[in-house]
């Protein structure tokens, strides 16, 4: 994929955001390789097909499928997670908007992205499991400020690094949790990863975009960092199903 797809993200983002907030659930965002492309109703597309297929029956049971299909050179690797407390209903159908809408939003691409509220989508001709994704990442954010920016910001990154620890230990690369804020007020975040990762390998992704809270989110009420092996978001009111 390319490797301005970070760049070009950051002048897209606040778009994105709007889409998001006029129109609900819809992807949050998506990115196509460039160039590679393949032929209508060639092989690589018959097992791209067979690849979705696979994704929409494994995921839903765990939250979590991943599959390669064919011989090389058409040969396709795919992933598909849904955020960890999404019911099995919910990530079945998450699953099946996603892969349907990067089909039509990159019809022809070899390799393609796609992130939903509860889910995201991935493939590929290049064989991408246990590798972190530096490649493939976005920022959205809450417009509003809070009264005092610092110690915001520090007790985001401190909850947000306590969660990075909890995912990485946990089989479902996983996490959730809350902190208390002043006047009764509470700070919520979730950190996850896919789990073709290693635990080793999560928790540096986690780590990282952690790390890109500044940029991110300076200040801001709620923010999330999402990438195509983990994400975090964190919110001053809960935004995940009990």
């Amino acid at each position: 994929m390319s490797s301005s797809n970070f760049v070009s993200s950051l002048y897209l983002v606040a778009f994105a955001v709007l889409l998001h907030t006029a129109f609900g659930a819809g992807p949050l965002f998506h990115f196509c390789s460039n160039p590679e492309n393949f032929t209508a109703n060639g092989p690589y597309e018959t097992n791209l097909n067979k690849l979705t297929s696979s994704l929409y029956l494994k995921t839903p049971p765990t939250g979590f499928g991943m599959s390669n299909v064919g011989d090389k050179p058409d040969q396709t690797y795919g992933l598909a997670l849904c955020r960890g407390d999404v019911a099995t209903s919910d990530c079945k159908t998450c699953v099946a908007d996603a892969s349907g809408e990067i089909r039509k939003r990159c019809p022809y691409n070899k390799a393609a992205i796609i992130w939903y509220d509860n889910c995201l989508f991935k493939y590929s001709d290049k064989d991408f499991f246990g590798q972190v994704d530096y490649k493939n990442r976005f920022y959205m954010w809450n417009v509003k400020i809070v009264s005092e920016p610092e110690a915001f910001n520090q007790k985001t990154k401190g909850l947000l690094s306590k969660l990075a620890k909890d995912a990485y230990a946990t089989p479902k690369l996983y996490a959730v949790g809350e902190m208390e804020l002043e006047k009764s007020k509470k700070l919520y975040g979730l950190t996850q990863c896919t789990r073709d990762l290693s635990s080793t390998d999560c928790k540096k992704c986690l780590d990282g975009i952690i790390g890109e809270l500044p940029s991110c989110c300076d200040g801001k009420e709620g923010g999330r960092v999402v990438g195509g092996s983990c994400n975090f978001r964190y919110e001053i009111y809960p935004f995940v199903n009990a």
